[in-house]
């Protein structure tokens, strides 16, 4: 899979260096580069862009700004020298996050989650038999096929596996991560809750049941999980 890409970054040196890493990555196609997001607003906006690498302390209009002005297919890969904007660097569902200086090995391994991300797309979801995700800045590969359920918590997820005692974290959105998954296999029945529905063995009071953890199902949800218990009754 060929991606096309662009970079905005206010600093020359930066710039030249992600340039650089996308020249010698045989799967990226450099789009244009940009010292501003000013600059870049137009421009970009008339190309098609599938990956956007985004400086975000830049000035008259930050990445975090513009990032919520693009085209909503474009992904984006955040780089800056400020670790404190990791969090609300997913909280616009970024796709990864380049603490500088950028190794030209971090930036392979962020731009190959975003060949992931694409092929993931591409495929129909019911095809899909596992997924990656970042955890403990690793790409970690999980089998679908051995999540219980998965826990959203303020800016993080936990994905609780059947071959595991403990959760894997993960900085990303409950709806980034509903959107990777394919909705034969996994349900929403809570805000804070995703169930893989062949999984369930117990249901006691309203709530479903994994081992010792007790997941509720809010009122919004129970129509569509009642629909599917009567589905899975008759079957």
């Amino acid at each position: 899979m060929n991606l096309t890409c662009a970079i905005i970054d206010d600093e020359p040196l930066a710039l030249n260096l992600l340039e650089s890493y996308v020249n010698k990555t045989p799967f990226l196609t450099l789009k244009g580069k940009y010292s501003s997001a000013v600059q870049a607003m137009r421009d970009i906006s008339e190309k098609t862009v599938d990956l956007l690498f985004l400086d975000i302390q830049m000035p008259e209009l930050n990445g975090l700004e513009f990032s919520k002005m693009i085209d909503a297919n474009t992904r984006i890969i955040f780089t800056t020298a400020f670790e404190q904007y990791a969090i609300e660097g997913y909280k616009v569902n970024a796709l990864d996050y380049l603490l500088k200086p950028i190794s030209y090995i971090d930036f392979l391994q962020a731009a190959n989650k975003a060949v992931q991300w694409f092929d993931l797309l591409q495929k129909p979801k019911e095809e899909i038999e596992s997924i990656f995700v970042k955890s403990d800045y690793k790409l970690v590969q999980i089998d679908l096929d051995k999540i219980l359920y998965i826990e959203g918590l303020k800016d993080y997820i936990k994905i609780y596996t059947e071959d595991s005692a403990r959760p894997i974290l993960s900085l990303m959105s409950m709806k980034a991560m509903e959107e990777l998954l394919p909705e034969s296999r996994f349900m929403r029945v809570h805000r804070s809750y995703i169930v893989q529905k062949q999984k369930i063995r117990v249901i006691d009071r309203g709530r479903i049941i994994f081992g010792k953890a007790y997941i509720p199902i809010s009122d919004s949800y129970k129509q569509a999980f009642q629909l599917f218990l009567d589905k899975r009754s008759k079957s």
